[in-house]
């Protein structure tokens, strides 16, 4: 450790980076120790000494709980009241849930190492709880399902609809999603019902896990662990995305794509076995400067015995651009 480095900046065990499964020891909790909450709390005291205008928001938002679910839930009732569904109405129902449910517990703190680990905007764990509207969203879904699985659909829907106007993140409540799990940004990200994705899946704005129609029953993608998804991929109908795999940034996938392999493209093509065993958490998410080499050659050859472009069309506005 350097001398910068403050005692809870390090890893923790049972968070451990890179790990896919569940290694959450529920009796953390009921001993009072909680690594991700002493992190959080110190952070927030050292924020206020060197902030004191935000000193009465970090104290709302974390320093006046006892422990991270009744943080968060303080937190997410917040940000999705709205008049008719009341702030102490949704702390009720995220108290209810968080509070009794260690499957929740342990994915809201391994969601949260993810942030830290591979999000570099997250500064901190204090930061994400506070103001990254990803982790928000999950959360918040995680509520949700609880719900939708107890069969209070209505409820669960009503939470879908909340966190999609205020977040932008629109994940429908029966979607299985698993621990260790990075929205980064999130912004326009769609999650269709029947959904799978695994553990420790990183997941960039923009990306969509979509039907391809009317069809019902199961027909929405199945994300295999430690896979990455780049910004504004479409994932459509019930088809595999294997562990590991990569899907580079603004790609359409139409077709299963095979564990630790790299596909890019519209549609999306294989373009190499990954070398990375956990591209989720490497976080680079575009293609090989080879496979664009590829397609600009492809282009040019394809029109290479197309029309020329005058200057003088140029001038003109007349050229034959084509993206």
């Amino acid at each position: 450790m350097n001398g910068d480095e403050l005692p809870f900046e390090r890893g923790f065990e049972v968070y451990a980076k890179g790990t896919h499964k569940s290694e959450f020891d529920s009796n953390l909790l009921d001993s009072r120790s909680d690594p991700i909450w002493d992190a959080i709390r110190e952070e927030a005291k050292l924020e206020a000494e060197k902030e004191p205008i935000l000193s009465s928001f970090l104290y709302a938002g974390i320093l006046a709980h006892d422990c991270l679910e009744q943080a968060l839930g303080f937190v997410l009732a917040n940000r999705l009241q709205n008049p008719t569904l009341l702030a102490t109405q949704l702390l009720d129902i995220f108290y209810g849930v968080m509070m009794h449910d260690k499957g929740i517990q342990s994915s809201i703190r391994h969601d949260i190492q993810a942030f830290k680990d591979r999000d570099p905007a997250c500064l901190s764990y204090s930061s994400a709880i506070l103001h990254l509207k990803g982790y928000h969203a999950l959360q918040a879904y995680r509520v949700a399902h609880k719900l939708w699985n107890e069969g209070r659909k209505l409820l669960a829907l009503a939470l879908q609809s909340r966190i999609s106007e205020v977040f932008g993140i629109d994940i429908h409540p029966a979607a299985r999603i698993g621990e260790g799990i990075l929205l980064d940004h999130g912004t326009g990200v769609v999650i269709g019902e029947t959904a799978v994705i695994g553990n420790g899946v990183s997941i960039l704005h923009g990306v969509t896990l979509g039907g391809t129609g009317k069809e019902t029953g199961d027909r929405h993608p199945k994300i295999g662990e430690g896979a990455l998804l780049g910004a504004c991929v479409t994932i459509l109908g019930n088809i595999s995305i294997g562990a590991g795999a990569m899907v580079a940034a603004g790609s359409l996938v139409l077709k299963d794509v095979p564990s630790h392999s790299v596909v890019a493209g519209n549609p999306a093509k294989l373009i190499r076995v990954m070398e990375e065993q956990d591209p989720s958490l490497a976080m680079k998410h575009d293609a090989t400067k080879e496979f664009f080499r590829h397609v600009a050659d492809g282009y040019r050859g394809a029109h290479s015995n197309g029309p020329s472009v005058s200057a003088g069309d140029t001038e003109k506005g007349h050229t034959n651009c084509k993206s």
